[in-house]
This record gives structure tokens, sequence and C-alpha cells, in this order.
């Protein structure tokens, strides 16, 4: 199963850069989508079809805003939509889908650059999907987390890592959180399989960041232990250009 996670930063402006014709040529087996900025309305569900795929949506309540969805080949044995606490499910950011025994959870995760107020929503937030993805593993042991995490774990994960301290994404609550998380019975599946630096999947449109490579890792599929021997590959795919992001992958036996 080759899973590909994609911030594609609104999916209509996506689409008129050809996102359905990189989707084609690429046949995965399931496409992550995050930050969708659409209503389900405006998505071309019919277009996904002709391309071979079912797709699964959710959108925030505010419009032009967040939400997530996912795009599969295969039928998913069921699909649940958020975390059935309103008070992030109204912004769109968690959808889950079954396929046998594996569980795959799409999410993307608050960004705190706006402020402080955002920074904290984003804290919230990040305890209680933890919580979430905890008690889901009691029930769904082989579990993978993809999307939009919005923090880069380590230095070699960023652009001049001297350079962002005290910028959300890269603090250091952000990033003890994620090692935790991981610390719990994660892997960060890219770096299974690659150690190298300056391997990022989200530039600043600004100054020609992507030109310079600028950028940041915040994009991972993070896979649960028990699935460790399964895994095949995983990457990032920075010559995708779509979005300010570029996809990343990850692929595990069945």
């Amino acid at each position: 199963m080759r899973i590909l996670s994609y911030n594609v930063n609104g999916i209509r402006a996506a689409l008129g850069k050809g996102l359905a014709d990189w989707i084609q040529q690429e046949q995965p087996d399931v496409l992550c989508l995050q930050e969708t900025k659409a209503q389900l309305d405006q998505i071309p569900t019919s277009l996904f079809e002709e391309l071979g795929y079912k797709g699964y949506f959710v959108s925030a309540e505010k419009k032009g805003y967040s939400g997530v969805g996912i795009l599969t080949k295969q039928t998913p044995d069921a699909v649940y939509y958020g975390m059935q606490n309103s008070k992030y499910d109204c912004e769109g950011r968690v959808i889950r889908a079954d396929f046998g025994d594996v569980t795959i959870v799409c999410v993307y995760i608050p960004s705190g650059t706006t402020g402080d107020v955002r920074q904290a929503f984003k804290m919230e937030f990040l305890a209680d999907f933890e919580a979430f993805i905890a008690q889901l593993r009691t029930e769904r042991p082989n579990v993978v987390v993809c999307g939009d995490y919005n923090i880069a774990h380590q230095p070699i994960d960023i652009n001049h890592p001297e350079r962002q301290v005290g910028v959300s994404g890269f603090l250091p609550e952000e990033r003890e959180w994620l090692t935790h998380f991981i610390e719990t019975g994660m892997i960060d599946s890219f770096r299974e399989f690659d150690s190298r630096a300056e391997q990022y999947s989200w530039w600043t449109y600004r100054m020609g960041a992507r030109k310079r490579n600028a950028g940041w890792r915040i994009d991972y599929h993070l896979v649960s232990q028990p699935l460790r021997n399964q895994l095949v590959g995983a990457g990032i795919m920075q010559e995708v250009v779509h979005s300010d992001h570029c996809p990343v992958w990850v692929e595990i036996k069945q």
C-alpha cells in the first residue's frame, strides 16, 4: 500500500496547477490531503472518481479554511470524520479510514503563527490528539498518522535552525511534544530510510525560499510500532509543485 500525504494549500488552486494529471500519473493507493480550503459542494468528487478514486472529505465551518480528505482506490471498511470533539471538528482537521487491519489517520495540525491565542489552541490540540490516537491504538494497533504536523522536529528538519529560535513550528514545547508522541510507540517513517539534511516538505512563498531550498520538514507519516516490519520505504517528493508543500509518501506491505 503506497500512501501519499499532501498539503495542497487549496484543492481548487492545486487542481488548476495540474493536480489531477499528477494523481493520474502517480497512482497512489491512498492520497491524504490537508488544507483543502473548500466546502463539500466545492470539491469535484466526480473528477476523482474518473481517476479511479473514492473521495472522503471533512470541511471547516469557516469557508476557505483548513479541511482534510482521503482519496483511495480501495473502498475503506469504515470512515470516521473528526475526533468527536466539536472544539476541533468545526475546523475540519481529522479524518480516519480503516482498511483491513490498517488504519490511516489524516491530520492537519493547527498553526500557531498568527499569535498567542492560536499557539495555545495548537498546544491544546496536540494534547487531545495524542489522547485520541492512544485510545485508537488500543482498538486498532496498526495505525498510520499522516499529514501536516506544523512542527519541524529536529534541527536537521529546518533550514538555519539557529535563526528559528522562538518561531512557532520550532518551539521547544512543540518539538518535545513530537518527541514524546514518537516515544509512545510511533515511527518517523522517513527517518527510517533517509538521514540526510535539507530534506524539506514546505517552503514559504516569500524570498524565493523553494528555489534556495530554505524549507522545513513538517509533513510526516508516523507509523505505529506493530507496522515496523511492514515498512517498505518512505520519501519526500520535492519536485512536485502544486502548493507551498510537496507530497510525502510511505509504503507498507499489507
